[in-house]
């Protein structure tokens, strides 16, 4: 997930709850019922505290550590905050947990009936970030966004009473998708915590090194790579849009979003001319309204 930092020392719960403006995408829209809205922020919670202890994002001042119960000495050790922060999550489900957006999590998970696993999927991308750096093939990187991304939307769809084993293979794609071009987008800001969501053989085939992705604007090769993985994220998005004809309702709208969201960015990229060294390629609102539309008419 990329968000602005708003974080404010002191105050952990907010200053992560304040970071969802700055999401690529909506997390709960007003449009929705408010008891959705409650929940989804909940779990957005929960999502955006456990990326930041794996990015090393926290607010400064070791509050969120200190919750946890992590000594000020340990406060930088990733691995250790996110040990503590899986042993309160067991607490959501089994007792009293300290962290404040945890202790908001927990009627969530009662009134939803949600289970322990797609919380523990997001921690354990987050552990895998602290080891794995560089992923050989694309099939390593679909197995970490397995982790990294489909849980959330499994949780959107448990949130909302939803959920069906075909919208969870539709929302996976979707997911999956929305995860790959995050990652286009952050190709530089990835490099600089030495981390490439790249597949190495896709590297080698484009003739692709890593020196090339820390220039400050993309050659014909990376450029060439990074419409080959834009690529693969349009048909995984295609491949999921049907999730949104699924549904009704103001869940379809926001369904709609998210597809429009991926599709919109993977445009920006392309109009980009691929080049996203410089910086994140974003589109624009009406680029981005266009691409609701069109999903709600089942446009790819």
């Amino acid at each position: 997930m990329t968000a602005g930092d708003s974080s404010r020392p002191g105050d952990p719960e907010r200053g992560t709850l304040d970071k969802a403006a700055g999401e690529n995408f909506p997390v709960a829209p007003f449009f929705l019922p408010r008891d959705w809205r409650d929940d989804l922020m909940a779990v957005y919670g929960f999502a955006r505290l456990v990326d930041d202890i794996g990015d090393g994002d926290l607010a400064p001042g070791g509050a969120d550590a200190r919750l946890l119960g992590v000594s000020p000495a340990d406060a930088e050790d990733r691995l250790l905050l996110l040990d503590a922060f899986e042993a309160d999550l067991d607490r959501v489900f089994s007792g009293e947990p300290r962290h404040p957006l945890l202790r908001r999590l927990q009627p969530t998970v009662r009134r939803r009936s949600l289970t322990p696993e797609p919380f523990l999927g997001l921690i354990a991308a987050n552990r895998q970030d602290q080891l794995v750096s560089r992923y050989e093939t694309y099939d390593d990187l679909l197995a970490y966004c397995e982790l990294s991304a489909n849980p959330v939307g499994r949780l959107v769809l448990s949130v909302t009473g939803t959920s069906t084993p075909e919208r969870v293979r539709l929302s996976d794609a979707i997911c999956t998708a929305l995860q790959i071009v995050e990652h286009l987008q952050d190709v530089a800001e990835d490099l600089g915590r030495d981390r490439i969501y790249l597949p190495a053989e896709d590297m080698k085939r484009f003739h692709v090194q890593e020196a090339d992705l820390a220039t400050p604007t993309a050659g014909a090769s990376v450029r060439a790579l990074v419409a080959y993985e834009a690529e693969r994220a349009r048909s995984l998005l295609n491949e999921g849009a049907p999730l949104v004809g699924s549904v009704h309702g103001r869940l379809k709208l926001l369904l709609a979003g998210f597809v429009a969201g991926g599709r919109a960015a993977v445009r920006a990229i392309a109009a980009a001319e691929y080049d996203v060294l410089p910086g994140p390629p974003k589109p624009g609102k009406l680029r981005l309204l266009r691409e609701v539309g069109g999903t709600l008419r089942g446009e790819g």
